[in-house]
């Protein structure tokens, strides 16, 4: 019997897409054997999926937090669903079996815990503020806009999804850079998005070479934040190009070991991290 080698796309606004350029790099599994091949997105792939982000923005901000979470919650099941496939996704990197399971299974509850946060953020990160004359002074939460996201290479389902979570919790949009040496996962979390209840362009995922795609990130005006895990020579990258370009930055060290399995990769201050303030005067008696 002939077997038939899945194609990977990545998943942009909604579709499956190759790479514009036609460029894939081959993936191989633990034991060297190929796999598939993976697109090699281009810095036009990354702009064409920040297009598709900033389309999908305005909805997706103005959705009700009671109906974000019920997607995220539904991205939840998806996932439960097809949990021994993508924990065979995880294998084809060496992850042994018990460890693929228990990323999956971390990975579910992680995506409920931010389906939990969706209509309670807004509460402990707002204020009503005293002043010091005849106006009520409150300040609330809104959304940034398009997230950038750098993938680590350590837990490349559960590490990706720590970062793009709390960016989309708060009404953000996400274009995702996946690990280049475990882009697999990445693939099959593009499917379930594509079959969720998540609007096109909300999550766009891309695989490809870092040090072609990082300086994009960096400079790239209509990101406003980026989550990245880089080395000290991305980390300088994305800062000379984030200070030019006006965007907020979370970076975390890859040459130090990151448990994505703690309390603290995840909760309110991760989503906090991609929101702005808006402070509002209001006279009071006039």
């Amino acid at each position: 019997m002939l077997k038939i080698t899945k194609t990977p796309k990545c998943h942009v606004g909604g579709a499956f897409i190759r790479s514009e350029s036609g460029r894939v790099y081959p993936l191989t599994d633990a034991g060297g054997v190929f796999f598939a091949n993976i697109p090699l997105c281009s810095r036009k792939d990354l702009r064409n999926a920040v297009e598709a982000a900033a389309k999908a923005g305005p909805g997706w901000a103005a959705r009700n937090a009671y109906n974000r979470g019920q997607i995220l919650y539904r991205l939840a099941e998806m996932l439960e669903a097809r949990a021994a496939e993508m924990s065979e996704a995880l294998s084809i990197a060496g992850i042994p079996k018990k460890g693929a399971e228990r990323e999956v299974r971390a990975s579910i509850e992680r995506t409920v815990h931010y389906a939990g946060w969706t209509d309670k953020y807004q509460a402990l990160l707002g204020s009503v503020n005293p002043v010091a004359s005849s106006h009520f002074n409150f300040t609330v939460t809104e959304p940034m806009g398009i997230i950038g996201v750098i993938a680590p290479d350590e837990a490349p389902l559960l590490g990706l999804l720590s970062l793009v979570l709390p960016a989309i919790t708060s009404g953000n949009t996400v274009v995702a850079l996946a690990t280049t040496t475990q882009p697999y996962p990445s693939i099959l979390l593009g499917e379930m998005l594509a079959t969720s209840d998540l609007p096109g362009g909300v999550v766009n995922l891309l695989t490809g070479r870092r040090d072609e795609l990082i300086p994009t990130f960096a400079t790239h005006a209509h990101l406003r934040g980026l989550a990245a895990v880089a080395n000290l020579e991305e980390r300088k990258i994305l800062q000379t190009g984030a200070a030019d370009s006006v965007k907020r930055l979370k970076l975390i060290p890859a040459e130090i070991s990151t448990d994505w399995f703690a309390e603290n990769a995840q909760g309110l201050y991760e989503i906090r991290d991609h929101l702005e303030a808006k402070t509002t005067w209001h006279p009071i008696g006039a």
